[in-house]
C-alpha cells in the first residue's frame, strides 16, 4: 500500500516532535525536581563550610574544591592529547586501515562503562604506580575517559573547516604546521571547545571511577597526591548511606548548577567566537 507523501510528512513531524518534547520534558523534570529539593538547603554557609559528622551537618566546600581541582587537572591532561591526536589524524595522515583502527578504538573507549575505567585506574595508577587514592590518579583516569570525546569532536570541527582555507594558506607559502596553527585551529576552535566542555561536564558528574582512584577524603587537598572527594561522590555517599538526604539534595543542586553554568559559559564563548568571525 502506497502512503500519501503528505500524510507521511505529517506523521514524521508528529513522531519527531513528540520525541523532542519527551526528551525536553524528562530533562526539565529532573532539573526542577532536584532544584526544588536542593535549593532550600543552599546558602553561603553550606557552600563555604566544611562537612561535619560525615556530612550530616556543615557544608560542601572541600567537595567543591575537589570537583574543580579534579576536573581542571583531567582537562589539562586530556585536551592537548585529544586535540593533538585529532590534528594528526586529519591533517598529517591519509585515510588508511590504521586511522580506521584508531577511530574505532576511540569510539569503543567512549562506550566503556565508567566502572571499568575506575577498575583500570585503580590497578594501574593506584596500585602498580603506587599513587594511592589521589587527585593525580583520579585525574589521569578521568582524562582517559574524556579523551575519546575530545578526539572525535575535534576531528569533526577540523573537517568542517573549508578546504579552500588550506589551499589559500598553502598558496601563500605557509607550511602545514603554520596552516594548522594559524588557520585550521582558530576556525575549529568553537567545535574544539564544545568537546572540552563535554569532557568537563562528564568529569564533574563522574562517581564510580572517582571513588576507585581519587578516594573520598573530606579534607581539602594540599597536593596532587592527596585524596579528594567530589560533589558527585559526596552526594552518592550521603544518599546511599542515608547519612543526610537533605544535604544530599543540596549537593545535587549545587552540582547541577555547576554543570549548567559550565555549559552556558561554553555556549556564550562559542557564540562570541563565531560572531567575531562572521
Amino acid at each position: 500500500m502506497k502512503l500519501d507523501p503528505k500524510h507521511t510528512q505529517q506523521a514524521a513531524v508528529a513522531v519527531l516532535g513528540s520525541a523532542t518534547l519527551l526528551t525536553l520534558t524528562a530533562l526539565v523534570f529532573i532539573i526542577v525536581f532536584v532544584l526544588e529539593k536542593g535549593l532550600p538547603v543552599l546558602n553561603w554557609a553550606f557552600l563555604t563550610g566544611a562537612p561535619q559528622d560525615m556530612g550530616r551537618a556543615g557544608g560542601i566546600f572541600p567537595a567543591i574544591v575537589g570537583s574543580v581541582a579534579l576536573t581542571l587537572l583531567a582537562v589539562i591532561l586530556a585536551a592537548p592529547l585529544g586535540v593533538g591526536t585529532a590534528v594528526y589524524l586529519t591533517e598529517y595522515t591519509r585515510e588508511s586501515r590504521l586511522t580506521a583502527v584508531i577511530r574505532f578504538g576511540a569510539d569503543c573507549l567512549a562506550g566503556i562503562p565508567s566502572i571499568i575505567f575506575g577498575l583500570f585506574g585503580f590497578i594501574l595508577f593506584v596500585t602498580i604506580l603506587q599513587m594511592g587514592w589521589s587527585l593525580l590518579a583520579g585525574a589521569l583516569t578521568l582524562a582517559l575517559m574524556i579523551l575519546p570525546t575530545i578526539i572525535r569532536t575535534t576531528e569533526e570541527a577540523i573537517k568542517a573547516v573549508p578546504l579552500s582555507y588550506r589551499e589559500v594558506s598553502y598558496s601563500l607559502g605557509a607550511t602545514r604546521w603554520q596552516t594548522v596553527r594559524k588557520v585550521i585551529l582558530p576556525n575549529a576552535l568553537p567545535g574544539i571547545l564544545t568537546g572540552i566542555m563535554l569532557g568537563v561536564g562528564r568529569s564533574l558528574g563522574e562517581t564510580a571511577a572517582v571513588i576507585f582512584t581519587a578516594g573520598a577524603s573530606l579534607r581539602i587537598p594540599a597536593s596532587v597526591f592527596d585524596s579528594v572527594r567530589t560533589m558527585a561522590v559526596h552526594f552518592y555517599l550521603l544518599a546511599r548511606e542515608g547519612i543526610s538526604v537533605e544535604n544530599a539534595y543540596g549537593t545535587a543542586a549545587a552540582l547541577i548548577i555547576a554543570v549548567l553554568s559550565v555549559n552556558l559559559l561554553a555556549y556564550w564563548m562559542m557564540n562570541r567566537m563565531i560572531a567575531k568571525r562572521t
